[in-house]
């Protein structure tokens, strides 16, 4: 064997670092590693070999005495086969990074190449395109000439026969220099220099609408002969009239008229000032003097009223192949404290009741679920106490199926019943859900046997009602409840046309401080989509953005999607229907005829007609004790609702009269009207902001803070009857602002607070507002001042306050300390 056979060679190259590697291998003896790089050569000893320092060629490591101390041959190997290792990688790194630039210079390389290909082409287009219009212009030159020779042949005759002798007197010779200088021009292409440059836009052409701009067509050419030849002839000229359909309302402005009959203004002002009318193009004629004008320029007219801007709106004809499957809207309904929320908190695994007041659902919700089995349902949440029968109804008329739930150890109730009228007048199909089976009084057969007496027989008792025994604490029962559900949304074969415009309910509305108006908007046809414009009610908008149950953002809602509807310029009633129209101007003019409409209802409402009526009213008057109130809710529904039960209160001799209402913080235009008319303003969830609440302590004005719709009712009541012998008074003693918040172990999220006005005592009652509206109500668990705990901590000094069994708080959020008392009341 020679020396050679048992050497093995590795080279690799690499970028700026990186260098060749060569390892020989010869008679089992390991030799030096030698790195070359562009600027030096590297010599690493190899386990085995001789250090330049000293030691044999077969001892590891070398001279031990050169060795760092404690380092054994073993363990100096090993860092030396690390060693080379680490410089290996670092050269296959170097090839790698110069492969991937030679890729990268490829690809470079190759866009350039389509980029100029691209150009090229491009080039060659504009150079085919510049032919094209050069011999269309050449042709259309050739064309006007040809006209005026026949015109001119045309017309020589009769000037011949008129004066002959002065026509052929000034006739030239063709002999004459003038002739020849034409034809020496011909002949050396004079002419055919101006034809090539025919087609090029010039800055003369630009600014005077030369040849550069639009090309006139064949049709325009040939009138433009005939006319041309009919004037060489004598015949006189007339312009072709267009016979216009105008439609005109009740009042139109002069500009808007002579634009619908596309007349010139200067003409339709004439018009009117030989009727002896002195007006300008921007004022306002009636429908009459239009119909004088437009019959005078030869139009037609067609009437238009100011319903006739709705015609937009009309229902859309839609085939069964745009029709897709959409899921249904199921809305739960029953008697106050009968379990709604609570069993549609099981199906959504949600909290909901905990944020309502006094456990109570005192808003309309809508949500969207997916079952286990990937069902998609949309769920409607209606309020349960008496006052709210207008939202019950809502959800009634725009729902698909109706869950009707009754408790099992109360049966059936009021509003229960109420819930059934509903349900029937608005032809949709119910589904009872017997709900509180868990407890030791439930009586689900006496429940059934009720409901025999209102008509509801369910399918134990041979009906043709589902009903299903469930239990919202335990779960018992959800799973047969949503099958139910999902068996009755097939029967009806839900469909709707996701590719129109969209229409939909506004189920709740308010008005947030951060956000402006906001409305829950159900979509009933169509796709919603941000950037579309709307008209809802007497308010218009374009969608700013949509928010889902859950609070996320999306693009686009489609049917039976519930969504808050963001971009509105006022807050609209509940119930009203959103459309989606093309223009915003078509918006704006639907909202202002129906804002006008309805103020013109109002006006008439609370006129007297006639005399007698008068008399009558003020004599009524006379004899009935007025209570006004003012009403501030944070949603829509919550006012009306509010409005509706005060219209209830009273009887022959005193009754409840509601001089405004609104939603949103009470501000000092509320209490200059309370203070006006002698009223107290009820806020129900809001709160006065800074200035109204000094502005109300000054003039004297009452506000009552409510977060129960049962104490305000109730309270009102009272008052109004004077049969209220105690009320409970809230004493507003302090305000807190929350600075900081720190998360401390075994007590939770505390608040780092400074008392902004009054005092904090830790007795007493608290809330927490944001944006002036109740976030939650309740008592502090602690009060401290540095570390120990107090019981009170006065105006401008620092404390920590924590919630009990409440942590959502922020920072800049306000914390209302109050008291309540008990005072004895007497009527005046």
């Amino acid at each position: 064997m020679s020396e050679n056979d048992g050497k093995k060679t590795l080279g690799v190259r690499g970028g700026p670092r990186a260098g060749n590697v060569k390892q020989s291998f010869s008679h089992g003896r390991t030799k030096n590693v030698v790195v070359e790089t562009k600027r030096k050569r590297v010599v690493v000893p190899k386990p085995g070999a001789a250090k330049p320092g000293g030691g044999r060629p077969g001892q590891a490591g070398g001279d031990p005495s050169k060795r760092p101390a404690g380092i054994s041959d073993a363990e100096m190997e090993r860092r030396m086969r690390a060693l080379q290792a680490a410089k290996a990688r670092e050269v296959e790194e170097a090839a790698k990074r110069e492969a991937e630039e030679k890729a990268r210079e490829e690809e470079r390389r190759r866009r350039r190449e389509e980029a100029e290909a691209k150009e090229r082409e491009e080039r060659e287009r504009e150079a085919a395109l510049k032919a094209k219009a050069e011999e269309e212009a050449r042709k259309k030159k050739e064309a006007e000439e040809a006209a005026k020779r026949a015109a001119a042949e045309a017309a020589q005759p009769k000037k011949e026969t008129a004066a002959p002798a002065r026509n052929l007197k000034a006739a030239p010779s063709p002999a004459t220099p003038e002739r020849k200088k034409e034809r020496d021009d011909r002949g050396r292409g004079k002419g055919r220099g101006d034809n090539r440059r025919s087609g090029k836009l010039t800055v003369n052409q630009a600014l005077t609408g030369g040849e550069g701009g639009r090309q006139k067509s064949m049709a325009a050419m040939k009138r433009k002969q005939e006319r041309a030849r009919q004037k060489a002839m004598g015949a006189p000229v007339e312009r072709e009239k267009v016979v216009r359909d105008v439609q005109v309302p009740e009042a139109i402005v002069v500009s808007e008229l002579a634009n619908r009959m596309a007349e010139r203004v200067a003409d339709v002002v004439k018009s009117l000032m030989k009727m002896g009318m002195m007006v300008t193009q921007n004022q306002t004629i009636d429908a009459d003097t239009a119909e004088l004008i437009v019959e005078e320029f030869g139009h037609n007219i067609q009437r238009v009223s100011d319903a006739d801007v709705e015609d937009v709106l009309q229902q859309v004809e839609e085939s069964d192949d745009d029709l897709k499957p959409r899921p249904p809207v199921v809305t739960i309904m029953g008697h106050v404290d009968h379990g709604k929320t609570s069993l549609l908190d099981a199906i959504r695994n949600a909290k909901v009741v905990s944020g309502e007041a006094g456990g109570i659902t005192q808003h309309i919700g809508a949500y969207q679920v997916t079952t286990d089995n990937g069902a998609v349902l949309s769920f409607l949440d209606t309020p349960g106490h008496a006052a709210f029968t207008s939202m019950r109804s809502r959800g009634a008329q725009v729902t698909d199926i109706v869950v009707l739930v009754v408790a099992a150890d109360d049966s059936v109730m009021p509003q229960t019943i109420e819930a059934i009228n509903h349900a029937k007048a608005a032809e949709v199909p119910m589904i009872v859900a017997i709900n509180k089976i868990d407890r030791p009084a439930a009586d689900p057969q006496k429940v059934r046997a009720e409901l025999l007496q209102h008509e509801v027989i369910v399918e134990e008792m041979s009906g043709d009602v589902q009903d299903v025994e469930v239990s919202a604490i335990t779960g018992q029962g959800l799973d047969e409840l949503l099958d139910a559900i999902a068996l009755q949304a097939e029967i009806l074969e839900l469909k709707a046309n996701p590719d129109r415009a969209a229409e939909g309910a506004v189920i709740e509305a308010q008005l947030d401080v951060g956000r402006g108006p906001v409305a829950t908007v159900l979509v009933q046809k169509g796709t919603l989509k941000q950037g579309d414009i709307f008209v809802v009610g007497e308010q218009y908008g374009k969608v700013r953005a949509l928010v889902d149950d859950k609070g996320a953002r999306v693009k686009e809602a489609g049917p039976s999607v519930p969504v808050e509807v963001l971009g509105l310029n006022g807050t609209p009633e509940a119930g009203d229907v959103l459309n989606v129209v093309e223009t915003e101007a078509q918006a704006r003019e639907i909202a202002e005829y129906r804002h006008n409409a309805a103020k013109e209802k109002r006006a008439a409402a609370g006129a007297a007609a006639t005399l007698e009526q008068l008399m009558q009213k003020a004599k009524e008057d006379e004899n009935v004790q007025e209570l006004p109130i003012l009403v501030k809710a944070d949603v829509q529904g919550s006012a009306e609702a509010i409005v509706q039960a005060m219209e209830k209160i009273g009887n022959e001799e005193v009754r409840v009269r509601v001089l405004h209402y609104g939603v949103g913080a009470i501000t000092e235009t509320d209490v200059g009207l309370a203070e006006a008319s002698g009223a107290p303003i009820m806020g129900f969830n809001v709160r006065a902001n800074a200035s109204a609440r000094n502005t109300a302590n000054q003039k004297g004005v009452e506000i009552r803070y409510y977060s129960v719709i049962y104490d305000l009712v109730d309270d009102v009541k009272a008052a109004a009857s004077g049969l209220l012998s105690a009320e409970i008074r809230e004493n507003f003693i302090g305000y807190a602002q929350i600075k900081e918040v720190f998360k401390v172990t075994g007590v939770g999220k505390v608040a780092g607070c400074l008392v902004t006005e009054g005092v904090a005592r830790r007795s007493a009652g608290v809330r927490l507002l944001r944006d002036n509206v109740v976030i939650h109500e309740g008592t502090l668990k602690t009060l401290k001042r540095f570390k120990d705990e107090v019981k009170e901590v006065l105006s401008g000094q620092e404390c920590g306050m924590a919630f009990e069994n409440y942590d959502d708080i922020r920072p800049d959020d306000v914390i209302e300390i109050f008291e309540r008392e008990e005072i004895e009341r007497k009527l005046d």
